[in-house]
């Protein structure tokens, strides 16, 4: 079943690359020296190789190896009984937007993963040892050494909420016993736009996936004065909380943005941490409240997902503030 698309696109816009143009890829924040543009730039080309037109270049899967890099080995977390020891594996954490092809004239097409690119993505990344865990596990595992499920462990999130998610990703991941991390926006998408309705939130959580949100209408938070910041987190944390009867633990910057204020409301509205769109793994060493994340775009094969992991292990911490520049 092919998913409605939403009339304005996918909200959560990447940053433009240059003055006046936007592309699909998220600027990355000034590093001191050229190590992180060498990084990026390697992250790119990966995907760059799996794009172009709405198919994947990788014909066959890979093995069970492809695209992992034997300087930066993945350590597999943790199994059975918590060690009490926090867990020191970084773990990837892999941003999708419509499980769709993308509309005639779509202003950020790259969002839009077809469902078979997607599906082909997962039984990738399960051929290569990856098992999908939510970021709840992801943060016992980190705080207490609780078990992973699975091998290589790597987190799924979804953004916006929409409907895609619901009918395309959910029959893929029940498929491979994986589940997925919902970080949904309460206005701006609903049915008729390609949103979920609160059914599909529900079969979602049934599924086993984690709900977590962007706020209530992914606004650019670093303009917001006190109040309207603290409806955006705080009260649409209470709102999700009192609807589904989930804990709502991670909060996901719209668009990345975020600045010192942002992170405090975060903090204080009781979010365990924040995820964002730079480029890295998330490490347990870092401010969880500026975890990175690694944007899939559409085009993208197999293979090239798979080095496009490979590629980005390594990152220094998020800055301090995103803003998109």
């Amino acid at each position: 079943m092919r998913a409605a698309a939403p009339q304005s696109g996918p909200r959560d816009r990447p940053s433009p690359r240059s003055p006046g143009r936007r592309g699909p890829f998220p600027r990355p924040h000034r590093a001191r020296g050229g190590a992180l543009a060498v990084l990026i730039a390697a992250a790119f080309a990966a995907v760059a190789a799996g794009c172009g037109a709405s198919k994947p270049t990788g014909a066959g899967r890979p093995s069970s190896q492809a695209g992992l890099s034997a300087a930066h080995p993945v350590t597999r977390a943790s199994a059975g009984a918590p060690s009490g020891q926090p867990g020191h594996a970084p773990i990837p954490i892999l941003m999708y937007h419509v499980i769709a092809p993308p509309p005639a004239g779509a202003p950020f097409p790259g969002l839009y993963v077809t469902p078979g690119e997607f599906a082909e993505q997962m039984q990738a990344l399960k051929d290569a040892g990856w098992h999908a865990v939510t970021l709840d596990q992801v943060a016992g595992y980190w705080q207490r050494g609780a078990p992973l499920p699975g091998g290589r462990p790597i987190v799924l999130t979804f953004d916006n909420g929409y409907r895609s998610q619901y009918t395309q990703a959910l029959p893929v991941l029940r498929r491979l016993g994986w589940v997925g991390d919902e970080n949904i926006q309460l206005s701006g998408l609903p049915p008729s736009q390609g949103g979920l309705s609160p059914e599909q939130v529900r079969g979602l959580i049934a599924g086993g996936w984690e709900l977590d949100t962007q706020g209530y209408s992914h606004a650019d938070l670093v303009r917001l004065g006190a109040g309207e910041l603290h409806y955006q987190v705080a009260d649409t944390r209470k709102m999700l909380q009192q609807r589904y009867g989930v804990p709502v633990n991670w909060f996901c910057y719209p668009s990345g943005h975020y600045d010192a204020s942002v992170i405090a409301a975060v903090k204080a509205a009781g979010f365990v941490g924040s995820t964002t769109v730079v480029p890295g793994w998330a490490a347990p060493h870092e401010d969880r409240y500026r975890l990175h994340r690694l944007r899939v775009l559409g085009g993208t094969s197999p293979q090239a997902l798979l080095s496009l992991i490979a590629a980005s292990r390594s990152a220094p911490p998020a800055p301090s503030e995103y803003s998109g520049a």
